[in-house]
Order: structure tokens, then C-alpha cells, then sequence
């Protein structure tokens, strides 16, 4: 199985990419393949607007399409997720379809992006995904990882593994169901 990480802010002064680089590490390190979309790498312009950069639309849309699993990485930006990852949701929906996708967040402060996970579970659902219904919340980011990338807090460390076990049970139980699915339809 596959599982890609949406990295969903392109400020310069972002912590939260953190998190995602962490929640990698400790994916690989249970066996998962991981993939990465950095959206500050992968700019797309405002979707519905023709824009002169339209050119990682295409591979955006190849690599959501061969993910069995999505994490999404956002800070808490003013009580909600951040434009930029609303923005690349709004460019794709069959790539989403019965996927199961968990939310990760992060905030400055003691709250960990609550608002921001409660209303990114809402679009999961809308674009005919999965919710993980178990969240990550890391509050106070930029306190919570030192320079190595490692986890400050022990909080951190276990609330992630709790996550990703959830995570994990919960993308082998819809990609075992799509399995047999799949094996039915091949033999009837």
C-alpha cells in the first residue's frame, strides 16, 4: 500500500512541514511506501483562473491516483485549514474517491488546529473519501520538534503512533474490501 502526505502550507516560515516529515519517517519505518506532495514545491495557481503555471496539475493528479492512503498536513491558519490546500482539494475529486485520508494539524497554540481538522474532515467527506475519524493535533509547533526533527515532547511521539496505528488499521481494512471487490467483479 501506498500512502501519500500532503504537505498543505507554502509559507517560508512554516513548522508544520515538520510534522508531515515525521509522520514519513515513522510511516517508512513500519514498512509503508511513502510519497510526499509539498505544495510550496508544486505550485498550482487559483484554481478556476488560467495561470502560466499549470504544469504540476498532471502530476499532482497521477500521484493522488496511484495512493491508496492520504495523509493531510496543514497548520491552523485564522480558525481553519490553509488556501492553499483548499485550493489544491478544489482541483481534484475521482482521485479522492473511497480513499481513506487522515488530517494532521498544527498550531501555534495550545489547541493544535482543532478548527482546522474538524473542517478539513467535512471536505474529506465531500469528496467522497474516508475520514480517519482519529485526528493529529499538535499544539504550540513550534516548540514540539528540535533541530534534528525530532519529537520534544513525548506527547508528540505517542499521539503520533496512536494516529498512524489507527491510520493504518483503518487503510487496510477499505484496501482489503476494495480487494475483494475487485476479485468479484474480475470473476462475475
Amino acid at each position: 500500500m501506498k500512502t501519500t502526505i500532503i504537505i498543505g502550507s507554502v509559507r517560508n516560515e512554516r513548522r508544520s512541514h515538520l510534522l508531515a516529515n515525521f509522520i514519513q519517517q515513522q510511516l517508512s519505518a513500519k514498512g509503508t511506501e511513502t510519497d510526499i506532495i509539498d505544495l510550496s514545491r508544486t505550485p498550482l495557481p487559483v484554481y478556476g483562473m488560467d495561470g502560466p503555471d499549470t504544469a504540476h496539475i498532471a502530476p499532482i493528479s497521477r500521484k493522488l491516483e496511484q495512493s491508496d492512503a492520504l495523509i493531510l498536513v496543514t497548520p491552523e491558519y485564522h480558525g481553519s485549514f490553509s488556501g492553499a490546500l483548499k485550493n489544491m482539494l478544489d482541483y481534484y475529486w475521482a482521485e479522492f474517491q473511497k480513499k481513506p485520508i487522515g488530517v494532521a494539524t498544527a498550531s501555534s497554540g495550545k489547541m493544535g488546529g482543532i478548527n482546522a481538522s474538524s473542517q478539513l474532515q467535512h471536505v474529506i467527506l465531500s469528496l467522497g473519501a474516508y475520514a480517519l475519524p482519529l485526528k493529529l493535533l499538535v499544539p504550540e509547533i513550534h516548540q514540539a520538534f528540535d533541530d534534528t526533527n525530532s519529537p520534544v515532547h513525548e506527547s508528540v511521539t505517542g499521539n503520533t503512533e496512536k494516529f498512524l496505528n489507527e491510520f493504518l488499521w483503518y487503510t487496510d481494512a477499505i484496501y482489503q474490501k476494495k480487494a475483494r471487490e475487485s476479485s468479484m467483479v474480475s470473476i462475475g
